[in-house]
C-alpha cells in the first residue's frame, strides 16, 4: 500500500501538503491538487481513516440504536437514514438495543468509543442511563420515534391527531364500545396513544371504560392473549384499536381463533400501516406513519446538531395519514335485518 510520503514524491509536493488535499483542512492551489489526485489515483492510494479521524476529529460516521431491526416500521425508517447520511457524506452503524435498557447503554456506549460523530437512538422504555450518558459526553444526539427528553433534537408523529382520526372514523360508524390493544410498556410513543386514545373517546362523548384497555403488550402473542381476553368480557366492545403493527397482527390472529369475522362481528384499526395490510380479508383501515421522511429528517437534524453543537433543540411532529379501507363497519346490534 503506498504512503502519503511516495504521493508527494510522485506529486513533487510536501507530504504537509498532500495531507491538506486528503484532509481538507487547507486551501491548496488547483494546479497542486490535481497533480495529487493523480498521483493518488496512479497509485492506487488509500488514505488511513483511522489516523484521519484523530486528525481532524471526525470520523464521518453516525451510530443508529434502534429497536426491532426486523419490524418493519423500523426497517423503513433504517433505510431512509442510511440513505440520507449517505448523501451527507456519513456512514452508520447500526445496532439493536433489543428494547432493553442495559444493552441500550452499552451500545450507546460502543458508539461514542469508536468516535463516531453523532447518534440517533430510538429510546427504550427506560432510556434514562443512555440519554444520561449521552448528554455527559455531550454526544451529538437526535431521539427518534419516541420523544424522551427535551435536552435533544426529537422526531416523531403527531400521536394525538393520528389517534383523534382513528376514533372519529370508528365513532361515525356509531360504536360506543370501544377498546384499544397497546404497545410495549415504558414507551413514550405508548404512553402518547393511550392518553390520546382517552382523550379521544371523551371529545366523542364516549366512556373510556379501564376494562376495554390493555395497556402493555410486548408482542404479538401477548396481544393475542390481551384481545382473547377483552372479546371474552361479558359485553365486549364492537370494534377494536390497535396500537402498532405488531398489536395488529396479535389482534388478528386472536379474533380469527374467536370465529369472529371483520367487520361484521368486530371492526379492527390500528397504528402503522405496512405492506401486507392490503393482504387481509377485509384491507384494514391503518394509520401511515411517513417513516421515510421521519429518517431523512433525523439523519438532517443529526448532521445540523454536528455542524453546530450550540443550538437550540428541535422537536418535530410529523403528520400521519389514515388509510382507510374496508375493517370497520357500523355495529352487528345496530344493522338493519
Amino acid at each position: 500500500m503506498p504512503t502519503m510520503a511516495e504521493v508527494a514524491r510522485r506529486a513533487g509536493v510536501s507530504v504537509s501538503t498532500v495531507s491538506h488535499v486528503v484532509n481538507r483542512t487547507r486551501f491548496v492551489s488547483p494546479e497542486k491538487a490535481q497533480l495529487i489526485n493523480d498521483a493518488i489515483a496512479a497509485m492506487g492510494y488509500q488514505p488511513n481513516e483511522l489516523a484521519r479521524s484523530l486528525k481532524v476529529a471526525s470520523t464521518n460516521s453516525v451510530g443508529l440504536a434502534i429497536s426491532a431491526i426486523s419490524n418493519p416500521y423500523f426497517t423503513d425508517i433504517i433505510c431512509a437514514v442510511e440513505a440520507e447520511c449517505a448523501r451527507l457524506g456519513l456512514m452508520v452503524f447500526l445496532s439493536d438495543t433489543q428494547e432493553d435498557p442495559d444493552r441500550e447503554l452499552q451500545v450507546v456506549r460502543a458508539f461514542h468509543q469508536r468516535r463516531v460523530d453523532g447518534v440517533i437512538l430510538a429510546p427504550s422504555g427506560a432510556p434514562q442511563r443512555a440519554i444520561e450518558y449521552l448528554a455527559d459526553k455531550q454526544v451529538p444526539c437526535v431521539l427518534i420515534d419516541r420523544f424522551a427528553d427535551d435536552r435533544f433534537d426529537q422526531i416523531g408523529v403527531e400521536n394525538d391527531t393520528a389517534m383523534r382520526a382513528l376514533i372519529d372514523h370508528v365513532a361515525s360508524f356509531g360504536h360506543r364500545r370501544i377498546g384499544y390493544i397497546a404497545g410495549q410498556p415504558g414507551l413514550a410513543t405508548t404512553r402518547e396513544r393511550i392518553e390520546a386514545f382517552r382523550a379521544s373517546l371523551a371529545a366523542n362523548g364516549l366512556e373510556c371504560l379501564p376494562h376495554y384497555v390493555s395497556p402493555q403488550n410486548v408482542d404479538t402473542a401477548s396481544a393475542t392473549a390481551s384481545t382473547h381476553a377483552i372479546l371474552s368480557l361479558p359485553a365486549p366492545p364492537t370494534a377494536l384499536v390497535t396500537g402498532n403493527n405488531m398489536t395488529t397482527i396479535g389482534a388478528v390472529r386472536a379474533i380469527r381463533e374467536k370465529g369472529l369475522s371483520i367487520p361484521s362481528d368486530l371492526s379492527l384499526v390500528g397504528f402503522d400501516d405496512f405492506e401486507w395490510a392490503d393482504c387481509f380479508e377485509p384491507r384494514l383501515t391503518l394509520v401511515e406513519q411517513p417513516c421515510t421522511e421521519i429518517g431523512r429528517q433525523a439523519a438532517a437534524l443529526l448532521s445540523a446538531r454536528i455542524a453546530s453543537s450550540d443550538a437550540a433543540p428541535h422537536a418535530v411532529r410529523l403528520r400521519a395519514t389514515l388509510q382507510v379501507r374496508e375493517s370497520c363497519a357500523k355495529p352487528a346490534h345496530t344493522r338493519q335485518t
